[in-house]
Formats: structure tokens, C-alpha cells, sequence
């Protein structure tokens, strides 16, 4: 008498087609808002940009000021501009910034995510491009807390052996 074999795994489970992460369709472009904006939060240590575009003649405005007003180092400039000129729209969409907190770095790094966010969110098809370029990755690094007993997160008081 042999007994009948019985499956390790279910056999409904094995027919269904299973369907590959490229199938998958990308996701629809969101909608403007009333004034016609695509919105676009960036963050990086204690700053937070949000950031409004819509097509344009190539403004691009951080706190009521120009860029050149705004940031006075060209490697804070060159940041802000990288995520539009990957897509090349660096005079197709105007840039409006409301950032505040941290440094100059620090929010030269949140309105960077915050653009790129912001060109994700009007066109999908730019998603890959702004992803090679690790535009729309957030920076997770911090300041480490200070911690008692020192004067500072890590330093120590000088130490005198006599």
C-alpha cells in the first residue's frame, strides 16, 4: 500500500500568475492645487523646505529672494539648481521656497529634495532620472546629542593625572 504523496505547497497557490515589479504601472501624476502649483517638502538636519512649481519662465524664488540673494555660496546655488537641470527644466517651471531652520547647507540640501519631490509629483516619467541622481534620498544624518557629564556629545574634560 503506498501512500498518496500529499503537496508541501497548495496548488491554487502555484497557478496564480504572479505579476513582475515591472508590470506594475507607475503611478499617475498628481493634480495642481487651485493656483496651479506642484507641491514638494525636502528636509536635511534641522531645516524644512516646501516648494511649490509650476510651468514657467524659470524664476526661482527662496523666501521672497533670489537664489543669488539667498545663498551667497556657488555650491549652495549649484545645489538648488542640480534637480532641475537633471530634468532640464532649469527655465521651464517657476520655483517658489519657503525654508527655515538649520543652516545655509542644510537648506540648500532640503530645497534640493523639496525641487525634486515637487518635479516628481508633475511629471512620474522624471522619477527615474531624479532617483539616479539620488535627489529625492533623504539625508537622514543629525547632530548627536549632547550627553551629561560632558561637554558635548562626545568630547571629555581634560584629564589631569595629578
Amino acid at each position: 500500500m503506498a501512500e498518496q504523496e500529499t503537496p508541501l505547497i497548495d496548488p491554487k497557490i502555484i497557478s496564480q500568475k504572479t505579476v513582475s515589479p515591472s508590470a506594475v504601472p507607475a503611478a499617475a501624476a498628481s493634480k495642481p492645487d487651485a493656483g496651479g502649483f506642484y507641491w514638494g517638502t525636502g528636509r536635511r538636519k534641522s531645516s524644512i523646505a516646501r516648494v511649490r512649481i509650476k510651468p514657467g519662465s524659470g524664476s526661482l524664488l527662496i523666501n521672497d529672494r533670489k537664489i543669488d540673494e539667498y545663498f551667497h555660496l556657488d555650491k549652495d546655488r549649484t545645489a538648488v539648481q542640480a534637480p532641475l537641470k537633471a530634468v532640464s527644466g532649469l527655465s521651464t517651471f517657476d520655483v517658489f521656497v519657503n525654508v527655515k531652520g538649520g543652516g545655509t547647507t542644510g537648506q540648500a540640501d532640503a530645497v534640493k529634495q523639496g525641487i525634486a519631490r515637487a518635479l516628481k509629483n508633475y511629471d512620474p516619467t522624471m522619477l527615474t532620472v531624479l532617483r539616479e541622481h539620488g535627489y529625492l534620498t533623504r539625508d537622514s544624518r543629525m547632530v548627536e546629542r549632547k550627553k551629561a557629564g560632558k561637554p558635548g556629545a562626545r568630547r571629555s574634560f581634560q584629564f589631569s593625572k595629578r
